[in-house]
């Protein structure tokens, strides 16, 4: 594949998690609990780890990130977004890299999911200075280990039809 070509691919990829991200801010909340959202655009972060590597993952991540906040206009959420995004993204990296062989992609993705977590509250616990935000993080865990498996098999599902596209081309 020539350099045209994958940054081709990683700008779709980038563009897809983009609208994803966007469609679901459109989602009403699922329950009533602060912070609960699908992350289903964090599929296709997972998906650039698989078929370009830790380095096109986390570009994508922060790519997504900092565009859709300026494009939805929740900068505030930027922190959040970050912290939460690159320790999620940083512990697939190294789990993809040492532990595939070991473990599925959807453990993998359910693993970034609470790592998600546990980014995002720490962060609001620093800014906020309350740590009773922390009484979120059981029912906050609960939904990422069910929303990241749906995210392991949504990235497989991705990956598997980039794989036969990039064949065609």
């Amino acid at each position: 594949m020539s350099k045209v070509q994958k940054l081709v691919y990683l700008s779709l990829l980038c563009a897809l998690a983009l609208v994803i991200y966007i469609i679901e801010l459109q989602i009403p909340p699922l329950a009533p609990i602060p912070g609960l959202k699908l992350g289903l655009a964090n599929m296709v972060s997972l998906a650039v780890l698989i078929l370009y590597g830790p380095k096109e993952a986390l570009t994508v991540l922060i790519l997504r990130i900092f565009l859709g906040s300026f494009i939805t206009g929740k900068v505030s959420s930027l922190l959040f977004s970050l912290a939460g995004g690159l320790l999620s993204n940083i512990g697939m990296i190294i789990l993809y890299q040492y532990a595939r062989k070991y473990i599925n992609i959807w453990l993998i993705s359910i693993i970034g999911s609470i790592l998600h977590i546990i980014g995002q509250l720490t962060i609001a616990v620093l800014i906020t200075n309350t740590p009773g935000i922390f009484f979120y993080a059981p029912f906050l865990l609960i939904s990422s280990i069910i929303t990241g498996y749906f995210i392991g098999l949504g990235a497989t599902f991705i990956c598997k039809h980039f794989r036969k596209l990039s064949t065609r081309l």
